[in-house]
């Protein structure tokens, strides 16, 4: 069941190609990485590049944290007043060191946030992708109870 066939349900889940449209439309989500036993979360801006996601770092944990783990997860989401979304990645990442990797990433229009240098580029490659939009609304009542 994906979100265009069951409008109503409250939750529904996206469909592949719904989570990377959706996952195009923002630029800031959360990266989350696990290092001698700690779990470390970091905000990120990012731009989809080829169904891949692509942030740039500085030196620093973000990035050592980053590399040194066999997999990462992402997450992305968005609300209006009358729904919301949440697409998680699990997936590799990988720092980019060649030119070509380096030249492919720029043409991507990544640029830092803030006035701070980001030097690196880190691509994450999916190996599971999901998504789930929520509609809101209030709270149904409990069966069998009465008030």
């Amino acid at each position: 069941m994906d979100a265009t066939t069951a409008p109503d349900t409250p939750v529904t889940e996206l469909t592949e190609a719904e989570s990377w449209n959706l996952l195009s439309a923002v630029s800031l989500g959360r990266l989350v990485t696990t290092v001698s036993g700690w779990t470390e979360i970091f905000p990120v801006n990012f731009v989809v590049q080829r169904r891949t996601l692509l942030f740039r770092t500085a030196e620093g944990t973000k990035l050592l944290t980053s590399v040194l783990n066999e997999h990462v997860l992402f997450e992305a989401d968005d609300h209006n007043i009358v729904e919301g979304w949440s697409v998680v990645v699990r997936g590799t990442a990988h720092l980019l060191s060649t030119s070509d990797e380096i030249d492919d990433a720029r043409r991507a229009g990544l640029y830092p946030w803030i006035a701070t240098q980001k030097l690196r580029f880190v691509r994450i490659t999916p190996d599971t992708l999901t998504g789930r939009r929520f509609i809101f609304g209030p709270e149904p009542d409990v069966v069998g109870q009465t008030q």
